[in-house]
Order: C-alpha cells, then sequence, then structure tokens
C-alpha cells in the first residue's frame, strides 16, 4: 500500500491553490470523511492557501469596557444576567481607563484595539454611547496609527452613522454559528437577522466587519460547514474563530471540549472556504488547546488575539510576539 497518496477528498480541495472556490458540498464531505493521519495533510493544505492568498500574521488586543449585566441569554455567555457566573461587573469604563490599557498594548507593538461592551446594543445614542464616542476620539487622537475595532452589540443606523463619524476601522458582530441553528444554539432574545442588519449597516457607512463564530456549541459539523460559507456569503474582512470555552454557570458548561484534532479541521476547512481572508484565532487558544496551538496556528490561521480576552486571561503579548516568531521557519509572514 502506498502511503504518501493523499486523501482524494484532500487532493480535490487542491484546485483553491488555483482560486477555483470550494463547494460546500465538498467541504462537508471533508469534514466527515477525512481524519487521523490524513488530517496533516488538509493542515498543509490550508497552511498552502494562507501562504498564497493571506500571508501576512496580524494580532490584536480588546479591552472589557462594560462587563456583565446583559439582558440577553446567550448560552455561551459569562455576561449574560440569566446566569449566575460569579464574573466582575462594571458600567462603560471612563475614558481614562481606556486609554490607559490602549496604552499599554501600543507600547508592545499592537497596533489593532478592540472596544467591547456587554449588553444587547443600542437604538438611540444616549449618554454612555456618547462616553463611548468620546473614548474612540480620544483614542484616535492619542495614537492616530491605532486601527479601533469595537464590538458594541445591536445597533441602529443612526448609531452606526456615529461610529464611522468617530474613527472606528473595524467591527465585531459574531454570527456564533449556522444561522439556521443560531435560535437553537445561541439565544432567543434576539435573532440572526438582528446582527445580520447590523453588519450590512457596516458596510454601507464604510466600515470593515469582523465576523466569526464559536466551536463546541452542540453543533454539527454541517453546522460549521455552513457557518463557514454564511461567512463567505457575508463576505466581512476578518473572522475570530473561538474554542468554547464551558463557563460554570451556563447552560453550556458540561459541554464536551473540542478536540485539537477537530479544531485543526475546522480551521483547514474555515480556510478552504475563505482563502483570502484574515482568520482569527481567539478564545481556548491558550486555555484549551494549550500544546496544540502552535499546530493549529499553522492550520490555515493568519490571526490572533493577544493579551487576554472578555472575562478569562490569556497570554502575555510578548509571549504571543515570541510565539509568532516562531512560525516563520513554516513561512508565516509578520
Amino acid at each position: 500500500m502506498d502511503h504518501t497518496i493523499i486523501h482524494p477528498l484532500i487532493r480535490k480541495a487542491y484546485s483553491v491553490l488555483d482560486g477555483q472556490p470550494i463547494s460546500r458540498a465538498d467541504a462537508l464531505s471533508i469534514a466527515e470523511n477525512v481524519r487521523g493521519a490524513d488530517l496533516l495533510d488538509l493542515v498543509s493544505l490550508a497552511n498552502k492557501v494562507r501562504l498564497k492568498f493571506a500571508p501576512a500574521v496580524h494580532a490584536c488586543s480588546i479591552i472589557n469596557a462594560k462587563s456583565g449585566r446583559c439582558r440577553e441569554n446567550c448560552r455561551f455567555c459569562a455576561q449574560s444576567a440569566a446566569y449566575g457566573t460569579g464574573i466582575e461587573t462594571y458600567p462603560v469604563l471612563a475614558p481614562e481607563a481606556v486609554l490607559e490599557a490602549a496604552g499599554k498594548v501600543y507600547a508592545e507593538g499592537v497596533r489593532a484595539f478592540g472596544y467591547v461592551t456587554s449588553g444587547r446594543g443600542w437604538d438611540k445614542p444616549d449618554a454612555e454611547f456618547r462616553t463611548i464616542l468620546d473614548t474612540l476620539d480620544l483614542l484616535h487622537a492619542k495614537h492616530p496609527d491605532l486601527r479601533l475595532c469595537v464590538s458594541l452589540g445591536i445597533l441602529s443606523e443612526e448609531c452606526v452613522k456615529l461610529l464611522a463619524e468617530h474613527h472606528v476601522w473595524r467591527y465585531n458582530m459574531n454570527i456564533q454559528t449556522s444561522p439556521a441553528r443560531y435560535g437553537e444554539l445561541i439565544a432567543t432574545t434576539h435573532t440572526i437577522e438582528q446582527k445580520l442588519e447590523t453588519i450590512r449597516l457596516m458596510k454601507k457607512y464604510g466600515i470593515t466587519n469582523c465576523t466569526g463564530g464559536i466551536l463546541g456549541l452542540g453543533e454539527t459539523w454541517a453546522d460549521r460547514v455552513d457557518m463557514a460559507f454564511a461567512i463567505r456569503e457575508i463576505d466581512v474582512e476578518c473572522s475570530p474563530l473561538n474554542i468554547l470555552l464551558p463557563i460554570p454557570g451556563t447552560p453550556l458548561e458540561h459541554e464536551k471540549p473540542v478536540t485539537p484534532a477537530d479544531a485543526a479541521k475546522a480551521f483547514a476547512i474555515f480556510r478552504l472556504v475563505n482563502p483570502t481572508k484574515a482568520l482569527k484565532f481567539c478564545a481556548g487558544r491558550e486555555t484549551v488547546m494549550k500544546d496544540f496551538q502552535g499546530l493549529l496556528m499553522l492550520s490555515g490561521l493568519n490571526a490572533l488575539m493577544t493579551g487576554g480576552y472578555l472575562t478569562t486571561r490569556g497570554r502575555e503579548i510578548a509571549q504571543d510576539r515570541a510565539f509568532t516568531a516562531s512560525l516563520d521557519g513554516f513561512g508565516a509572514k509578520d
């Protein structure tokens, strides 16, 4: 038996390197049939696709600018008031606190900074929203080359327009899973269509989009493939991919963890479906994947979140800088 033969499904997918989009049927076949040693061939192909179409490695950092007290019932989220998770809660931070945090990551060389708040979002620009706008203005004045990304939930057109006028470069609005199963797997207090409308409004006003999701919610491989293709259809610039951190007190606290092999397969499929986009490894990179995060960063990913997450800690920026530098031998370009 010739063990050097590449799995026929992976061999067929090499057409992505020639600029031919992979079909949903082929992506699902890979998801359901490629396993074991063949996974390394899939990872290799995904890395080649990344190197050809999206070689640069990027890093960003975020601040939890408003924590907890959220009235939405997202099943995975520590910040929902529907669950007793014991996290620290606080209102929108004063501008000075945000500037201090941004200054620290800026000094470490990070040039993309995410301002994130808990809650459903805003229909009208109230006093709290005006504080956010003032903070964005101060951040831009202090660090004009700092790319500002915000995540404020579902917004009205009036609020989106104001963000565009106050230096926002990118907006984070995750679809989290297959749009068809959003109400079942994520939340019932808002709809996927409300989130998609916010994304469309960002496009209308010239704000780029950061739209991804979570692996490990109890979804199927078909759901993961559906999410990858939904993101391709929306045509966003960046997709953050998270591994579920089962938070005690949430409905998903006992969900079975995603294996490194399944994470590698999922990331590789996302790269084949979205060859030119930024795919960012976020939550779960250090805490769930641990020793496998290097392999996973070679599964088609070209971006990472560094310095911590909303309610969980991450790695120090200096550690991640050394980590990404170590990927150079595999063709990564910073």
